[in-house]
C-alpha cells in the first residue's frame, strides 16, 4: 500500500480555488494524461524536472526565502525562517508571509502539519551549500559510532542516554540551542575560536586531490578541542576534511548575522509621464517596427536569403535584406526570429522563404500583422538582437540555437517589472528597469552568462515594438504580459493606422506613401520603382532600370500607366509618363532565345528536312538560319530522336569536336530496405480514453482531484484486480518495470497520442546520449533497456516528453 506523501496531505487539505492556483501557476503537472488523485500531483509535483521549469520563475525573495529554508534543514519552521531572515518585526512579517505563500502555491513550500516547513527535495537540491553552510549536525553524525557520540556528549557535560539514538537526538539538541553553543565557543582556547570563526564564514568545499604524507587535519592548531565536542565533524569520506554542523554555523556566525532577504523591489528614480504621451509614442514605434518588418518580409518573398553552411542568416544576407527593406540589424532580427516563431517563414534547404501563412499575413491590415509579431516575440526562447557572442564575434539570425529559457524569463520579468510601476509614472532611464527586472526574474541573467547586457537588450526591445515608452508599460505591453490576446488586437487598430492604399508620385520621380502601404501598393511600387526609405513614411524612385524591371515580367507600356494611375492620389506626371514611354521604345530590341541545344550542318535542304518532320515534332525545331536549327530538348534526345527517324548524326564538344561516344557499363540501383519492423505507435489502445484523461479546466481538475481518494489504486500484474487502462499500458508496465505507474502512464499517452518522445540520459563516463522513440522502432526489447539505463544511470527521461509535458 502506498501511503500519501506530507505533500498530497496537503493538498488534500487545500479549497478549491487555492488548488486550482497550484494547478495554473505548475501546468505541467496537470497535463494530459491528467492526474487522477493527489498523489499522482504531489508525485509529479516533486519531479525535478517540474521544478526545473518552475525555477527561472521565482522572484528574488522566493529564491532566498526557499535557500534559507535549504539551509534551515528539515527543522525547519516560520519561526526559525523568520529569525534567519532578519524578518521578526511586525513590519516584516507581511513580507515574509507573502513570500511563503508565494512559494506555496507553486508547492515548492508548504506546512506539513506539525509546525515544521516542508519544501520540494529538488528544490532544496538546487543549493550544494544555501549561505555557504555545510549540512545539519544530524546528517553529518550519520556514520559516527555509538561510542563516539557519548564521548562527545561527557566532554559537553551532557548525561549520554542509553542508546545510539537518544544519544544521537541530545547531541541535536545541545547544537540546536544557538546561545548555549556561542557560549562554549566564546570559552574556547584561542586557536580554536579563530579556527572555528573561519569555517563559519568559509563555504565548505571537497579537496580536489589529497597528497599522501599530507598533514592530518587533527593536528590543525585548535581542531582537536573542536572535534571532541561535535563543533566540527571529521568526513571519512572527503579525506578527512573538517566540515561544520550547519547549527553550530549560524551559531557561531551571530544573532546579529541574517541571510539576505530582499522582499521589496529595488526603488527606482520615477519620473510623472503621461498615458497619452506613453501611448502615443508607443503607437510611433510600433507602426515604424511594422512598416519595417513588413518590408523585411517583402524583400525575403522577393530573394528568399540565404542561409551559412553552418546554419543561419550570416551578416552579408542580413545586411542585404536591411539595405533592401531600409530596416536596421536589430529590426532584420527581429522581424525574422518573430516571422519564423509565427509560421511565415521555414527553411527550404539553404533557403529561407516565406510559407504559404505568409501570403495570407501580408493581405493584412498593419495591425493584425504586428499582432501576430508581438506574440511571437513575447514566447521567443531567444533575444533576437543578441548579435555577437562573448569572443564578440557576428552570430546569424535563425541559426537554430538551442532555447534559453532565462531569455524568455527575462522578457517575461521585463513585462511583470514594467507592470508593477505607478500609474502615470515611468523610469528616468530605461536602463533603470535592469535592476527591478532582475529582482523578478534573478535566474534569468545566469542562464545567459555569455549575455552580460540581457536586460538591457530585452529592454531596448521592447521600446523598437513599442511594448515600453517613456521608461512605462504601454497599452501594448499591458495587453502582452496579461496575455490578453482580444484586447492587444482591439488596441493595435485604435493605434495603428490602416494601410495606406494609394501614393503621392511627384514630378522628381518619386512615390512617397505615408504610414504602412498595403501588400498591394507596395508589391506595385516595388516591381516598377526602387525603394529608398522604410517607416512612418515609406519612398520610391522610379528609373529606367525600374520601368524595364517591369516590362521584363511582361507588362506593357500601358499596364503600368494604367497600374500607377489607380494606385496614385494623384495624376500621373509628365516626367513619369515620359520615362516609361521612352524605356519602352528601347525595351527588346535585341531578344535572347533559349535552346537546349544547336543543330547545324552544311546542307539548307537537309535541315529544312528536318525542321519540317512530322516526327521531330516533340523537338520543338526551330530554323535560325538555312543551316542552324535549335532545339528546346537536351542534346542526348535529340540526337536519340534523328537516329529513331532515320538520319545519322554525331553529337560535338563544347570546342567544335565531334564527340567521341563510351557506353558505360550498367549497373542495378541500391535495393531499397524494407520498412521497419513496428516502426510508429505500438498498438492502438482496446480501451477508450477515458474522460478524465481528457483535458479539462483547472477548476474542474481541482474539483475531481479533492474529490477522489487521495492514492488512487495501481494496476499489479499479479493479481490485484485493477486493470490498465489501455494495451500500451500493459505492454510498457510489463516490460518498463522500473517505472511507476505514474511514468508507465505518461509514457503509453505519448506513444498512443504519436508525441515525440525524447530520451535523455548521461552516463557514467559524462557521454550525453540523445534518442528519439519516434525515430526508433517501439518494441518491448528497446523500452526494457531504456529501463535498464534508468536505473543504472541518471536519466531525465519524462522531463523530456515533448507534448505531455510542456514547459
Amino acid at each position: 500500500m502506498k501511503f500519501p506523501s506530507t505533500l498530497a496531505t496537503w493538498l488534500s487539505g487545500l479549497d478549491g480555488s487555492r488548488l486550482t492556483r497550484v494547478l495554473d501557476l505548475r501546468k505541467d503537472a496537470a497535463s494530459s494524461p491528467e492526474p487522477r488523485s493527489v498523489g499522482e500531483l504531489a508525485d509529479r509535483l516533486q519531479r525535478p524536472a517540474s521544478v526545473a521549469l518552475v525555477l527561472p520563475r521565482l522572484t528574488l525573495p522566493c529564491l532566498q526565502a526557499a535557500e534559507a529554508l535549504a539551509a534551515l534543514g528539515a527543522r525547519a519552521t516560520r519561526d526559525s525562517l523568520a529569525e534567519l531572515l532578519g524578518s521578526t518585526s511586525p513590519a516584516a512579517v507581511p513580507a515574509l508571509d507573502a513570500t511563503l505563500e508565494a512559494l506555496s502555491d507553486r508547492a515548492l513550500v508548504w506546512d506539513d502539519g506539525y509546525g515544521a516547513l516542508r519544501m520540494a527535495a529538488p528544490l532544496r537540491q538546487a543549493w550544494s551549500t544555501p549561505l555557504g553552510l555545510d549540512a545539519p549536525l544530524e546528517e553529518l553524525l550519520a556514520g559516527t559510532t555509538s561510542e563516539e557520540l557519548r564521548g562527545m556528549l561527557a566532554v559537553l557535560g551532557v548525561k549520554p542516554p542509553g542508546t545510539k539514538q537518544q544519544r544521537l537526538a541530545a547531541l541535536v539538541e545541545h547544537h540546536s540551542d544557538a546561545e548555549r553553543v556561542a557560549a562554549l565557543v566564546a570559552g574556547a582556547p584561542a586557536a580554536t575560536r579563530k579556527l572555528l570563526e573561519q569555517s563559519a564564514r568559509s563555504t565548505p568545499h571537497q579537496p580536489p586531490f589529497v597528497v599522501f604524507g599530507a598533514p592530518d587535519p587533527d593536528l590543525r592548531p585548535g581542531a582537536r578541542w573542536a572535534l571532541d565536542r561535535g563543533l566540527l565533524l571529521q568526513d571519512r569520506h572527503r579525506y578527512g576534511s573538517l566540515r561544520m554542523p550547519v547549527e553550530v554555523a549560524l551559531a557561531v556566525r551571530g544573532s546579529d548575522w541574517h541571510a539576505p532577504f530582499d522582499p521589496l523591489p529595488p526603488v527606482t528614480q520615477l519620473v510623472p509621464v503621461a498615458s497619452s504621451e506613453v501611448e502615443r509614442e508607443a503607437a510611433a514605434a510600433a507602426t515604424a517596427f511594422a512598416a519595417h518588418a513588413a518590408s523585411v518580409l517583402s524583400v525575403c518573398a522577393t530573394a528568399p536569403p540565404t542561409r551559412l553552411k553552418s546554419g543561419g542568416i550570416g551578416a552579408r544576407e542580413l545586411a542585404r535584406l536591411g539595405k533592401a527593406a531600409q530596416a536596421d540589424d536589430a529590426v532584420v532580427r527581429i522581424a525574422l526570429e518573430t516571422a519564423q516563431a509565427a509560421g511565415l517563414l521555414a527553411r527550404d534547404g539553404d533557403r529561407v522563404p516565406p510559407t504559404e501563412a505568409y501570403d495570407a499575413w501580408a493581405e493584412q491590415e498593419p495591425a493584425e500583422q504586428l499582432a501576430v509579431l508581438l506574440r511571437a516575440w513575447r514566447d521567443l526562447p531567444l533575444i533576437p538582437t543578441r548579435a555577437r557572442d562573448e569572443d564578440d564575434k557576428a552570430l546569424p539570425a535563425l541559426a537554430g540555437a538551442p532555447d534559453c529559457d532565462g531569455c524568455l524569463q527575462a522578457r517575461h520579468g521585463l513585462l511583470t517589472a514594467a507592470a508593477g510601476l505607478p500609474a502615470e509614472q515611468g523610469v528616468k532611464v530605461a536602463s533603470e528597469l535592469g535592476p527591478l527586472v532582475a529582482w523578478h526574474r534573478p535566474l534569468a541573467d545566469d542562464a545567459s552568462p555569455q549575455d552580460t547586457a540581457l536586460f538591457s537588450t530585452v529592454i531596448r526591445e521592447g521600446e523598437l515594438l513599442g511594448v515600453l515608452a517613456r521608461g512605462a508599460l504601454s497599452p501594448l505591453g499591458a495587453h502582452l504580459a496579461a496575455h490578453a490576446d482580444e484586447e492587444l488586437d482591439t488596441t493595435l487598430r485604435r493605434l495603428l493606422p490602416r494601410a495606406a492604399t494609394t501614393a503621392r508620385i511627384g514630378a522628381d520621380l518619386t512615390a512617397v506613401v505615408t504610414g504602412t502601404p498595403s501588400a498591394r501598393l507596395a508589391a506595385l511600387l516595388d516591381s516598377m520603382a526602387d525603394r529608398e526609405t522604410s517607416g512612418t513614411a515609406s519612398v520610391w524612385r522610379f528609373s529606367a532600370g525600374s520601368i524595364r524591371r517591369a516590362l521584363d515580367t511582361g507588362r506593357t507600356p500601358d499596364d503600368i500607366t494604367a497600374d500607377l494611375t489607380a494606385g496614385s492620389a494623384t495624376p500621373l506626371p509628365q516626367p513619369l509618363t515620359y520615362l516609361i514611354a521612352d524605356t519602352a521604345r528601347r525595351h527588346g530590341r535585341v531578344r535572347i532565345a533559349p535552346a537546349a541545344c544547336v543543330i547545324h550542318g552544311d546542307d539548307p535542304a537537309l535541315l529544312a528536312e528536318l525542321a519540317a518532320h512530322r516526327a521531330l515534332a516533340k523537338l520543338t525545331l526551330r530554323q535560325l538560319a538555312p543551316t542552324v536549327l535549335v532545339s528546346g530538348s537536351p542534346p542526348a534526345t535529340a540526337l536519340a530522336a534523328l537516329r529513331a527517324a532515320g538520319y545519322a548524326p554525331v553529337a560535338e564538344t563544347a570546342g567544335g569536336t565531334v564527340r567521341i561516344e563510351k557506353r558505360l557499363p550498367q549497373r542495378a540501383a541500391a535495393a531499397v530496405p524494407p520498412p521497419r519492423r513496428n516502426a510508429g505507435r505500438l498498438r492502438p489502445p482496446t480501451t477508450a480514453t477515458r474522460a478524465s484523461d481528457m483535458p479539462t479546466g483547472t477548476a474542474s481538475l481541482a474539483d475531481r482531484l479533492l474529490k477522489a481518494p487521495p492514492v488512487s489504486p495501481e494496476p499489479d500484474p499479479f493479481g490485484s484486480g485493477v486493470p490498465f487502462a489501455t494495451d500500451t499500458e500493459e505492454i510498457v508496465a510489463g516490460y518498463a518495470n522500473h517505472l511507476s505507474y505514474s511514468d508507465v502512464r505518461q509514457v503509453a499517452h505519448a506513444i498512443d497520442t504519436g508525441a515525440a518522445i525524447t530520451i535523455e540520459y548521461i552516463a557514467t563516463s559524462g557521454n550525453r546520449t540523445v534518442r528519439t522513440l519516434s525515430d526508433l522502432e517501439l518494441d518491448p526489447p528497446y523500452l526494457d533497456a531504456w529501463c535498464h539505463l534508468r536505473e543504472a544511470e541518471r536519466v531525465f527521461s519524462l522531463s523530456r516528453i515533448h507534448g505531455v509535458m510542456p514547459a
